[in-house]
C-alpha cells in the first residue's frame, strides 16, 4: 500500500456507505447488546463451508461472509470486484487490490464511536485509551528523531537528589523505588490515571519523579514537592528531624497505595494505621509481622489484600501464621499480607539461636559462611522456626474448647514480586536504645524455596534442611537496591547502593552517585535489602 494510503476506499464511499458501516460495525464485529450477539453467533457463518472460525470476513459491499484462512472472501472478491472486506473480530478492513489491512481516517472514527458505543451497552466502560500526541510532543519527536539506545555504559536513570534537610532517608528509598523494575515501567507507561481532585496526589508526584529521573538530565533533582506531599499525608514525619528510613518506606507505600485506589479502602487503611504505630514505637516482637490481617482466614491467599493497584501487586505478599495447640495438635491458620519482611539480628535484647548448618564454612543460599558470622539465611531460618508461646500466652483452642499452651511458626503464603527485608538494627526498649552493628551477609541471588509453606515439612522442630529444586525458579530473586545506615542512632546518615543494569552498581549519596563494586555493596551493613524475582531480569 502506498504512503498515501489506499486510493480503492474512495469507490466504496459513495451515498449512505457511512450508514451501512455502523450497522455492519453494529451487527457483525462489536455487537454491543445481547440481541446482536445472538445475531451474529448465528448468522456470521462462512456461507461457503459454514464455518464459525477462520478469520470470517464480511464483503462491505454486500451481505457476504466467508473465511480469510480458507481463501473464501478472496474467491468472493475476484469473482464479483467487491475489493473491500471487514475482519469480525477485530474490525479492520482489507483490500483485496493492495492485498494488506488499510487505514482511512474516516473510517477509524466510525469504528471507535461504534467500539465506544458497544462498551458502553455492556457496561464496561473503555478499556483503554488510544494516544494522541499532542502538538508539543510532535514538535519534539521532529526535532528528536534518533531513539536513545540504553547501552551497558548508559547512566539513564541514575539522578542525585538534593538533601532538603536530614532527608537522606527519603533520598534513598526514591533511589531504590525509582529503580524498581515492574515501578519503573508502570510510571514510565504513564499508566496512572488520578481520580483525585486536587493536586495531592503522591502517585502523580512519583509519575513526575520517574520523568525527572529517566529524562537523561544529570543535575541533581530537588524533591521539595515530593517532600511536602509525604508531610501532607503523613504527619508523623513531618518537619527536618531525624527519620528513620523503613518508616519512610512503609509510610510511602500506604500513601501511594490509597491514591491509588481512592476511598475504597478505608478499612485497609486503617489496618495500616495500627501498622504504622508499632513501628513509630519500635516494636521488635514478632507479632509486628502479621500484618493488615485479612478477613477471609487465608482464603484468598494469592491476593492477600484483596488489592489489584500497582503497588500491592508488587510488594505484597502473603504471611502464613500456624498455630498449634500442644494438647490436641489442631492447627489454626491465617495468611496476612505483608510489605516488607522485620528480621530479628544476633547481638540485640531477643535471644538469637546458634548458628547451625554452615558453621564450618560451607554456602548455604549462595551465601559464604565465615566462622560465626551471620547470614539473611539464618535470620529467615530464625524467622520460620517454630516459636514456644508459653504458658502466659495460653489460647483457646478450637478442637479443646480450652485455653492450651501452643506454638507458632511463620512461613511464606505467596511471595510479592519485590521482597524486601528490614534488618532490625535499632532497638527501642524499656532499659535500652541502641544500634546493633552485627554483620549480616546477604546474596546477590536469594531462593526464598526453604521458607515457604509448601515447604515446612522440610523443616521440623526448626531444623533447617537444605532443599533443591532447580525447575522452581518463581522462588528465586536477585537484589537490585540496598540501603544502608552510617552512624549512631542519635545521629546517622542513610545511602544507598542500587543495580543499574546486571552487574553495574552505583552508590547514591544524596546528589552524589559514584560507581561501586559488587564488593562494596556486599560489604555494606545492610539496613534495608530489596530484591525481586529472577524472572524480571531482561535488559
Amino acid at each position: 500500500m502506498s504512503p498515501a494510503g489506499c486510493s480503492h476506499v474512495n469507490g466504496y464511499k459513495v451515498d449512505n456507505w457511512k450508514q451501512n458501516l455502523r450497522v455492519i460495525y453494529q451487527c457483525f464485529v462489536w455487537s454491543g447488546t445481547a440481541e446482536t450477539r445472538r445475531r451474529k453467533a448465528k448468522s456470521c457463518i462462512c456461507h461457503m463451508c459454514g464455518a464459525h472460525l477462520n478469520r470470517l470476513h464480511s464483503c462491505l459491499y454486500c451481505v457476504f461472509f466467508g473465511c480469510f484462512t480458507k481463501k473464501h472472501i478472496h474467491e468472493h472478491a475476484k469473482n464479483k470486484r467487491h475489493n473491500l472486506a471487514i475482519d469480525l473480530l477485530y474490525g479492520g478492513i482489507y483490500c483485496f487490490v493492495c492485498q494488506d489491512y488499510i487505514y482511512d481516517k474516516d473510517m477509524e472514527q466510525i469504528a471507535k464511536e461504534e467500539q465506544r458505543k458497544a462498551w458502553k451497552l455492556q457496561g464496561i466502560g473503555e478499556k483503554y485509551t488510544t494516544w494522541e500526541p499532542t502538538k508539543r510532543e510532535l514538535e519534539l519527536l521532529r526535532h528528536n528523531p534518533k531513539r536513545r539506545k540504553i547501552t551497558t555504559n548508559c547512566t539513564i536513570g541514575l539522578r542525585g537528589l538534593i538533601n532538603l534537610g536530614n532527608t537522606c532517608f527519603m533520598n534513598c528509598i526514591v533511589q531504590a523505588l525509582t529503580h524498581t523494575p515492574l515501578l519503573r515501567d508502570f510510571f514510565l507507561s504513564d499508566r496512572h490515571k488520578c481520580e483525585m481532585q486536587s493536586n495531592s496526589c503522591l502517585v502523580c508526584e512519583m509519575s513526575q519523579l520517574f520523568q525527572e529521573f529517566y529524562s537523561g538530565h544529570r543535575s541533581p533533582h530537588i524533591p521539595f514537592r515530593l517532600l511536602h506531599l509525604v508531610w501532607t499525608h503523613a504527619r508523623h514525619l513531618a518537619g527536618y528531624e531525624q527519620q528513620d528510613a523503613h518508616e519512610f518506606l512503609i509510610a510511602a507505600l500506604d500513601v501511594l497505595h490509597r491514591h491509588c485506589k481512592g476511598d475504597t479502602i478505608r478499612i485497609l487503611s486503617v489496618r495500616r494505621g495500627l501498622l504504622l504505630a508499632q513501628v513509630r514505637k519500635g516494636n521488635t516482637a514478632k507479632d509486628s509481622q502479621l500484618r493488615l490481617r485479612g478477613d477471609d482466614n487465608g482464603k484468598k491467599a494469592n491476593n492477600p489484600n484483596h488489592c489489584n493497584c500497582i503497588i500491592d501487586q508488587i510488594f505484597t505478599g502473603g504471611l502464613q501464621s500456624d498455630v498449634t495447640c500442644q494438647v490436641c495438635h489442631g492447627v489454626s491458620t491465617t495468611i496476612d499480607p505483608f510489605w516488607d519482611i522485620s528480621l530479628d539480628l544476633p547481638g540485640s535484647s531477643t535471644p538469637f539461636w546458634p548458628l547451625s548448618p554452615g558453621g564450618d564454612g560451607s554456602t548455604v543460599n549462595g551465601e559464604s559462611h565465615l566462622s560465626g558470622s551471620t547470614t539473611l539465611t539464618d535470620c529467615l531460618r530464625r524467622f520460620t522456626r517454630p516459636e514456644h508461646l508459653g504458658s502466659s500466652a495460653k489460647i483457646k483452642c478450637g478442637g479443646c474448647h480450652s485455653y492450651q499452651e501452643s506454638t507458632k511458626q511463620l512461613t511464606m503464603k505467596k511471595l510479592p514480586i519485590v521482597a524486601c527485608f528490614h534488618l532490625k538494627r535499632f532497638e527501642h526498649s524499656a532499659k535500652l536504645r541502641r544500634k546493633i552493628t552485627t554483620y549480616v551477609s546477604f546474596p546477590l541471588e536469594l531462593d526464598m524455596t526453604p521458607f515457604m509453606a509448601s515447604s515446612k515439612e522440610s523443616r521440623m522442630n526448626g531444623q533447617y534442611q537444605q532443599t533443591v529444586d532447580v525447575l522452581n525458579n518463581d522462588n528465586k530473586y536477585s537484589l537490585f537496591a540496598v540501603v544502608n545506615h552510617q552512624g549512631t542512632l542519635e545521629s546517622g546518615h542513610y545511602t544507598s547502593f542500587i543495580r543499574q543494569h546486571k552487574d553495574q552498581w552505583f552508590k547514591c549519596d544524596d546528589a552524589i552517585i559514584t560507581k561501586a563494586s559488587i564488593k562494596d555493596v556486599l560489604d555494606s551493613e545492610g539496613y534495608l535489602l530489596f530484591y525481586h524475582k529472577q524472572f524480571l531480569e531482561y535488559e
